[in-house]
């Protein structure tokens, strides 16, 4: 009971459903006892007519019953139908018991009207009448029949109720679960929206009643995309703000180094460089970043695969170079995507650059990319340290980085790749290259592929 209380005060639906099924069965039952009481008195009534009936024709046709004899067959005769005629006191001559045709001991002091006798173990509805002649007549009917034929037409009185009663709880289930559907579908829609998809809600085909809870949350909805444009801003102006006096700094310190200065300052010197390029770094990153939340969909035609790589490592080779990595592109197969082309080189790019910063000196990284089921694969493996599965999931959070590392970064280069990808409807996976040793870092991007081109 408990159980179904809680389940009840948690769904307004089965609560209004419950309530309405309960609503229909008790009328029901209510309407349904009255019917077959009504009815079942109504029968009693007609065949108590029908005792007056054969009473007034014996008095109007002055007939008198007859003695049953002993030699007297009752054949064929229907005990339910059957009405015993018999004049007031008069003895039973013959053997014959009720059922056979004989009389019943009446007694001779019983008063003219309708009585209920319970004679021989049996009851019977007895009509006494006084004829115009002066005899007294009695006419009577066994009740066990008449209560059976009452009880049979109240019962079919009753039927309509007992077969469209059910029928009208099934039919009431299901208009409440239809009045519901616009919720289930609102519901539906909303829990379905990406992080970042803050158009207002369709409520031209809700209910009245449910409109203002949509007005509602559109007004959340666009309240949240005021404040994350507002965030949004501020990162990109505060980005913009700092690379001007960034830039100042590092064209001073450029033009200081070109001044004879003691080795202990130009190694101070180059420290504050190092400082300045991070420095810009982490600007270049942050505008990244919030161009990535920001930037609209717009449809943008197909980019092929391998030329986003090759202008990537066009870009890191010089890095690579200095870490004498070997980097390139595995396999001749390429694979085009409707994406922007700006998106797919922050990707490949940022993707690229931490897996040259995180493989040590004479490593190895490749880039691959291949159709599998309709998708672009695009895979970039490293032999670096790799990193742990409890914390694949943290590393894609803004400036998280992992534990013991030394390289230099900002720690956006993944939180950007996983906002690009969310917004363009990419699957991001991580895990070893080197599955055995449980070394190097494998990220595969899954992107719908629009054509699969072989190389030559």
């Amino acid at each position: 009971m408990d159980g179904l209380k809680r389940r009840l005060n948690e769904s307004v639906q089965l609560k209004l459903s419950f309530t309405l099924s309960l609503a229909i069965l008790v009328t029901a039952i209510v309407a349904g006892s009255f019917s077959f009481l009504s009815a079942f008195d109504e029968a009693h009534e007609l065949q108590d007519d029908v005792l007056r009936q054969v009473a007034q024709l014996m008095d109007r046709q002055r007939l008198s019953p007859a003695t049953p004899t002993v030699d007297t067959r009752v054949k064929d005769v229907d005990e339910e139908s059957r009405v015993i005629v018999q004049r007031l006191g008069e003895a039973n001559s013959s053997s014959l018991g009720v059922d056979a045709g004989g009389l019943l001991p009446l007694p001779t002091t019983l008063t003219d009207g309708l009585h209920t006798l319970k004679v021989s173990g049996e009851t019977f509805r007895v009509l006494v009448k006084t004829t115009a002649a002066g005899e007294r007549i009695a006419v009577a009917q066994e009740s066990g029949f008449r209560n059976e034929i009452a009880r049979n037409g109240a019962l079919r009185t009753v039927m309509p109720f007992l077969i469209l009663v059910p029928l009208l709880l099934l039919i009431v289930a299901d208009l409440v679960r239809k009045m519901f559907r616009p919720i289930a579908s609102l519901s539906k829609e909303i829990d379905q929206r990406a992080e970042r998809e803050l158009h207002p809600v369709d409520d031209r085909h809700l209910p009245a009643e449910v409109r203002p809870f949509a007005v509602a949350i559109n007004r959340l909805l666009a309240r949240v995309g005021q404040s994350m444009e507002s965030q949004h801003r501020f990162v990109a102006d505060a980005a913009h703000e700092l690379r001007s006096p960034l830039t100042a700094l590092s064209l001073q310190a450029e033009r200081l180094g070109e001044a004879e200065m003691s080795s202990l300052a130009r190694q101070r010197l180059t420290v504050l460089r190092q400082g300045v390029e991070r420095g810009r770094s982490l600007l270049d990153q942050l505008l990244t970043l919030a161009k990535a939340q920001s930037a609209a969909e717009s449809p943008s035609p197909p980019v092929s695969v391998q030329g986003i790589y090759r202008r990537v490592l066009e870009d890191l080779m010089p890095l690579a170079e200095v870490k004498r990595i070997d980097i390139g592109v595995e396999g001749t197969q390429d694979a085009e995507v409707r994406v922007s082309e700006l998106d797919m080189i922050a990707v490949v790019k940022n993707l690229v650059d931490n897996a040259i910063r995180y493989t040590p000196e004479g490593g190895r990284v490749d880039l691959s990319v291949k159709v599998l089921e309709g998708k672009a694969a695009l895979r970039i493996e490293d032999t670096g340290p790799g990193i742990a599965p409890a914390e694949r999931d943290r590393v894609f959070d803004p400036f998280y980085r992992t534990l013991g590392s030394e390289q230099i970064g900002s720690g956006l280069g993944l939180s950007i790749v996983r906002t690009i990808a969310d917004r363009i409807g990419a699957e991001l996976s991580l895990e070893f290259s080197d599955r055995t040793r449980q070394t190097g870092l494998a990220v595969t991007v899954l992107i719908p592929a629009v054509t699969s081109v072989s190389g030559n």
